[in-house]
């Protein structure tokens, strides 16, 4: 039987909760929430375990700190002896407008230190990922400020229809592949 490790990628601690730099917990959570699965402290994040149409999928918070997600991603891969291939990485993207997901099967980093750790330590850009767009409403220098600030009021009232698209994708890609997910999901 195949096995599934989705990986929302965030910043720990009450003050990157709601920030535009965790929507990849957020993601993962309402994923969760859809499977009646709980979150539980474990090595290098907290994770949450359920089956969605037989497969055992394994959903992943890292608690190392975005720019460490690497080291995660590849204990639980070996630990739950998951395939590349069965991975998938969830993230905020400053490239797309609010809430606009964009699904690929690999690529670079884009400047984003999360991806860039963890094609560091799994070695390599074929994983699949969703890269969900936060915008890039923000003047020069003031990138890191911007993903680390809350959402705005509009794009909060916006939020749980953009979440419940993306927890739709992943259940996708799990079930129906990626190409498949792809062909569905990429520029909603």
């Amino acid at each position: 039987m195949q096995k599934y490790l989705i990986i929302g990628l965030g910043n720990i601690g009450a003050q990157y909760e709601n920030t535009r730099h965790n929507i990849g917990f957020k993601v993962v959570e309402e994923v969760a929430k859809r499977a009646d699965a709980k979150f539980s402290p474990s090595n290098f994040g907290d994770i949450a375990q359920f089956k969605y149409k037989a497969r055992p999928v394994t959903l992943l918070k890292p608690n190392t700190y975005m720019n460490l997600s690497g080291d995660a991603v590849r204990f639980w891969m070996k630990k739950e002896n998951i395939s590349l291939e069965n991975i998938f990485v969830i993230t905020d993207d400053l490239n797309l407008p609010f809430g606009t997901i964009r699904i690929r099967g690999k690529g670079s980093d884009g400047g984003h230190n999360g991806l860039k750790d963890i094609q560091n330590k799994i070695g390599g850009q074929s994983y699949a990922r969703l890269r969900f767009g936060v915008g890039n409403e923000f003047s020069d220098g003031k990138q890191v400020d911007y993903v680390l600030g809350e959402w705005s009021a509009e794009e909060n009232e916006k939020m749980n229809e953009r979440l419940n698209l993306s927890a739709d994708a992943i259940l996708s890609f799990i079930f129906q592949g990626l190409s498949n997910t792809m062909n569905q999901y990429n520029g909603k």
